[in-house]
């Protein structure tokens, strides 16, 4: 009994020094969203960065003298350097953005973590780097016949000393207190006279600061490696929206109740160790949609861009264009090569994936940071029905939008209660369940490995054959979806979308629309993703991942979200960019990362923004 106890109690030792990492690392990421309204995905590659910076300096000062004193220098030291890199990028990105859709928020801070990997990958190189250990707390302490490092030790009581010296920060000192208030109202902080922009890249200095440290915190722990980024992002924005978006107490919290979580689901769920995060996270978004210590918070004014750009009917010009382009697709595979075929049908595939996602963004006001979920889902069973249960490819491929309309409607029942960035976290939540599930899940669906062998059938085992086959069906669920836009159902969506208060009033089911608006989507979606696992004979957890969520809102951003068609133009010119021209360059990520930016900054309207702005102009009309 005593020795079970002892093991027992050092596993939850285990847990709180997690947590106490974790704290460390979400409380940036809560401060900035607080004051700014910034979902900064850069949070990640500040965290990153801290841990190479230190794996760089640390070992340098202790040349000089192995003591505990030269160590933490070096760790404060490394976490300033990243502190004055998030105020680099608040003053030449964030500062331009601040009113923009989060959307484009999320995304161009995204381009700043691919910026940042190749950045790390060209300094530092592609292997892993080892930090030295602190010294003095290289040792172990027995508790209870157990034995435990001493520098988890310290870390457990690293997590209180950073809470404290946050809440004396915040009670005791001006800019403190400016920052709660900016928490609760920046528009009124602004009107009673303070320097916003000096308080806001305060505040990104402060948040960059403590992911620098959170990183270079771990340098005796882990090696620091260029997967550390997108690794650690999920888990500081989970113990974000648990706590409650802006509540520092709260992030505490939560930090604690994941790190128990993960210390002892491993010995009690071993198979979904990573499901139970997002499990939790969802349980707390239903119970309770504004975190543990969250306040109710409106959807923000700027959260979607207003109306639709693109009339219901085409003009002549439009008209001869769509005809080119279907021309262009249809003669394709009679004059290009093998790849470009290829390409050409993953475009296909991808904008329907991108409308189906507009279709909830652009005209439904609903922001899912997790589509991809449902494009995966609808890849998985097609592939699963093909290949375990030995179906042909038509039933199976049928198959597709049932699955992703199934588990949309499943998710969003859920989703669709909660709005604005409660509501987004909450998609990422799900996805994150089901590519957990879909990675641990090994015995069906093959785990990391995926499944191969999922093939069409003969007559359309063809490169052309299935060309057709995907430009046929794609087209068809583009245009259906159009025509649901212009109905008296897409209108509904818009008009809850602009005005839920004044929809409810007059007598919509809000909360019914957007569910039926969800699963349609996530039935488009499915469909595109039964579409693209026959187009590559496999299928993986990959299919179902944050990147793959990101580039469909790359898509729809880069067409344009009031443009009807615009994520259809999206998703051909990024697709392309990223498929032909980026293999060119070793460089890829960093000149991906660069164009987005280059696209939230130059293009915030997209290309069916700016082409319906061109044409308003020579037509006189406003755009």
């Amino acid at each position: 009994m005593s020795v079970e106890f002892s093991f027992l109690l050092v596993q939850a030792l285990s847990g709180l020094a997690s947590a106490s990492s974790l704290f460390i690392i979400a409380s940036g990421l809560t401060l900035v969203f607080g004051v700014t309204r910034i979902v900064n995905f850069a949070h990640g590659s500040f965290y990153m960065l801290g841990a190479y910076v230190a794996v760089t300096i640390v070992p340098w000062l202790l040349q000089i003298e192995r003591s505990p004193t030269l160590f933490f220098v070096g760790v404060l030291i490394s976490a300033c350097v990243v502190g004055v890199l998030g105020v680099l990028m608040e003053v030449l990105l964030l500062r331009r953005i601040y009113k923009v859709p989060e959307l484009f928020q999320l995304l161009a801070t995204f381009g700043v973590v691919l910026m940042v990997q190749d950045a790390v990958l060209h300094v530092w190189g592609p292997m892993d780097i080892a930090g030295p250990r602190a010294p003095g707390l290289r040792h172990g302490v027995m508790i209870l016949d157990q034995r435990f490092p001493a520098y988890e030790l310290f870390l457990i009581c690293a997590g209180p000393v950073v809470l404290g010296l946050l809440w004396l920060l915040m009670h005791k000192t001006r800019f403190g207190i400016l920052l709660r208030a900016a928490t609760r109202d920046r528009d009124m902080v602004g009107a009673l006279g303070v320097n916003q922009a000096l308080l806001f890249t305060g505040t990104l200095f402060l948040g960059a600061f403590l992911a620098g440290l959170g990183g270079a915190l771990q340098i005796p722990r882990v090696s620091a490696s260029a997967q550390m980024d997108l690794s650690i992002i999920t888990e500081a924005f989970v113990v974000t929206v648990i706590g409650g978006m802006g509540s520092i107490g709260g992030a505490f919290l939560a930090a604690l109740l994941i790190g128990q979580l993960q210390a002892f689901g491993v010995l009690i769920f071993p198979k979904i160790t990573l499901v139970l995060v997002f499990l939790l996270m969802a349980l707390v978004l239903v119970v309770k949609p504004w975190g543990l210590l969250g306040r109710p918070e409106a959807a923000p004014a700027s959260a979607m861009p207003e109306g639709i750009a693109s009339p219901r009917r085409f003009r002549a010009f439009e008209k001869l264009m769509a005809a080119l382009a279907l021309l262009a697709a249809a003669m394709l595979p009679l004059f290009g090569d093998a790849y470009a075929v290829k390409v050409a049908t993953e475009v296909l595939i991808f904008a329907l994936a991108a409308f189906s996602l507009n279709f909830l963004v652009g005209n439904g006001g609903i922001v899912s940071f997790g589509h991809a979920a449902y494009f995966g889902l609808g890849a998985y069973a097609s592939g699963l029905l093909v290949t375990k249960l030995g179906m042909p490819m038509e039933p199976a491929l049928i198959a597709a939008p049932l699955a992703g309309g199934f588990f949309a409607a499943l998710f969003g029942f859920f989703i669709v209660r909660l709005q604005g960035i409660y509501l987004a976290m909450l998609t990422l939540a799900f996805a994150q369940i089901a590519y957990a599930v879909c990675f641990q899940w090994v015995e069906v669906t093959g785990g990391d490995n995926g499944i191969v062998g999922v093939w069409p059938s003969a007559w359309a085992s063809s490169r052309i054959a299935y060309h057709y086959l995907v430009l046929v069906v794609a087209v068809l669920g583009i245009f259906a979806l159009r025509h649901v836009i212009y109905a008296p159902f897409g209108a509904t969506l818009r008009a809850a979308r602009d005005s839920a208060a004044r929809a409810e009033a007059i007598g919509i089911d809000v909360r019914a629309h957007r569910w039926l608006g969800f699963t349609i989507a996530g039935a488009a979606a499915g469909l595109a993703g039964g579409l693209y696992a026959f187009s590559k004979g496999s299928i993986d957890p990959t299919l179902l991942g944050i990147p793959l969520s990101v580039d469909f809102l790359a898509m729809i951003l880069l067409g344009g979200m009031q443009s009807v068609m615009g994520p259809v133009l999206g998703a051909a010119a990024f697709h392309s960019i990223k498929d032909v021209f980026m293999p060119f360059t070793d460089h890829w990520r960093f000149f991906l990362g660069a164009s987005i930016i280059a696209l939230v900054l130059i293009f915030p309207r997209g290309l069916g923004g700016a082409y319906a702005a061109l044409r308003a102009r020579f037509s006189g009309g406003a755009p």
